[in-house]
């Protein structure tokens, strides 16, 4: 649940003796989240109108009061002070039962709704208005997802305000979670059309592209070939030309929801991904495993619609109900949001979303984006890779004065921004991958690892 998983990682940062200020800003926030558990817990019976006003009041208000009371005034620079001794952020207690509740609520709301039912009325009187129609599950995750991602997002500001790229960086997710993937969904439901979100296409969204997809937008006129023109143009054309140029982060670290959500919500829970060889050798393999399965099941659709089903209908429904359930919901939902706390913020980015794997093979080979080192500056600090969402070991390349090329990598820039001697810069430069594999091949590492970086 979102603005828990929020609300809660706000207790957990800053200094270690609050002051009065951040108490009675998360004393406002506790209210706030007071008021969704009793709509929740009325089932429909309360005055929706007053309650969410006064619970989105209080926790953003005192969501705001508590990032000003910690930030402000301080010296610009981030601010990571006993992360490792907090439980809600070193998976302790804590971030146990947090990531518990997280989980539960993904699973009621994928699979049993009408447990929902009181948060689903709290929200009517904002979806009548926005949409012209009752609230659904959908759109109170929308809203709570949305309202994260800005509060949260306005935190982050803070802490790295030092940062001009992260500050950008930043704007840009709020700004994309906000409008694309939340106003303008609700504003063409209240024009009678499908809720499109421009902010995701295949394969990402497995059902785009997909036969059904594509005759079911043709019936909508010139409205659907335009949303049949946008999803086929982005994977096949924008996409590698803007990652050529600016790698995966244009994406990945701009625009998605997923990576706005963890870059937000998701950043007191950052120095939790494994850097291990082994965790980099399980992602690889599940990340492109996944990038088969959703490109084989868009290919059988296909195959099986041009033969009417006469060949493998059966299998292929049977893969798309498989698909649907374990990647595109249990591993996507629950899993990526739930365990932030336990596996880091980025667990879907890394080693489940077919988009990622995609945008990591074009930036790896073809593009011209790379953090690049200076090796001499370097005092091995380790801040680069502790605080590496995507399990990067960055020091390792630091000390060896490498550019980081690795597919994984969505240019984030927060080894940067934590580095005390600027030994990372985020360049666009010429490609030169070969000379890069070149150099690799004239440093002494061990075994396991030449089998990885070549």
């Amino acid at each position: 649940m979102n603005l828990l998983d929020s609300s809660l990682s706000l207790a957990y940062q800053g200094n270690h003796k609050m002051t009065g200020l951040q108490k009675i800003s998360l004393a406002i926030v506790g209210l706030g989240t007071l008021g969704l558990l009793i709509a929740w817990a009325s089932n429909g019976n309360i005055s929706p109108l007053p309650t969410f006003i006064f619970s989105l009041a209080a926790m953003t208000i005192g969501s705001l009061l508590y990032t000003y009371s910690t930030y402000s005034g301080k010296i610009p620079g981030i601010k990571n002070n006993r992360v490792f001794q907090y439980g809600i952020s070193s998976r302790g207690a804590a971030a146990w039962i947090l990531g518990i509740v997280v989980t539960g609520f993904y699973v009621c709301l994928y699979w049993f709704p009408h447990l929902l039912e009181g948060l689903i009325r709290l929200h009517d009187p904002l979806s009548h208005g926005l949409r012209g129609k009752a609230a659904d599950q959908w759109f109170v995750y929308g809203t709570f997802y949305t309202v994260a991602v800005l509060l949260m997002g306005i935190k982050f500001i803070f802490k790295y305000r030092h940062n001009r790229y992260q500050i950008i960086r930043t704007i840009s997710v709020m700004f994309f979670q906000l409008v694309f993937a939340y106003l303008i969904p609700a504003f063409l439901a209240l024009l009678n059309k499908p809720d499109e979100y421009f902010s995701y296409f295949w394969p990402l969204d497995s059902y785009a592209l997909r036969p059904d997809w594509i005759a079911g937008k043709s019936s909508l006129g010139t409205f659907g070939y335009v949303v049949i023109a946008i999803g086929i143009l982005m994977p096949f054309v924008v996409t590698p030309i803007l990652t050529y140029f600016f790698g995966k982060r244009w994406y990945c670290s701009w625009v998605c929801g997923c990576g706005g959500l963890a870059e937000t919500a998701g950043d007191p829970f950052r120095q939790l991904s494994d850097k291990s060889l082994t965790a980099w050798k399980i992602e690889r393999w599940m990340i492109h495993s996944v990038l088969v399965a959703v490109v084989l099941l868009t290919a059988l659709l296909w195959f099986n619609h041009i033969s009417q089903n006469t060949i493998l209908g059966g299998f292929t429904e049977g893969f798309k109900s498989a698909y649907g359930f374990g990647i595109a919901m249990a591993f996507s939902g629950v899993i990526g949001v739930g365990f932030y706390p336990i596996m880091g913020s980025r667990v879907w980015c890394r080693f489940g979303c077919p988009m990622a794997a995609i945008l990591g093979l074009q930036q790896k080979y073809f593009s011209r984006f790379r953090i690049t080192t200076n090796g001499g500056q370097c005092i091995s600090c380790g801040n680069c890779s502790t605080y590496c969402e995507m399990g990067i070991d960055v020091r390792h390349y630091a000390q060896r004065g490498q550019d980081i090329v690795r597919a994984s990598c969505v240019g984030c820039g927060v080894c940067s921004a934590v580095c005390p001697r600027g030994v990372l810069r985020l360049e666009n430069g010429a490609s030169d991958i070969g000379s890069r594999t070149d150099a690799l091949r004239t440093i002494h590492i061990s075994e396991d690892e030449v089998s990885i970086l070549s």
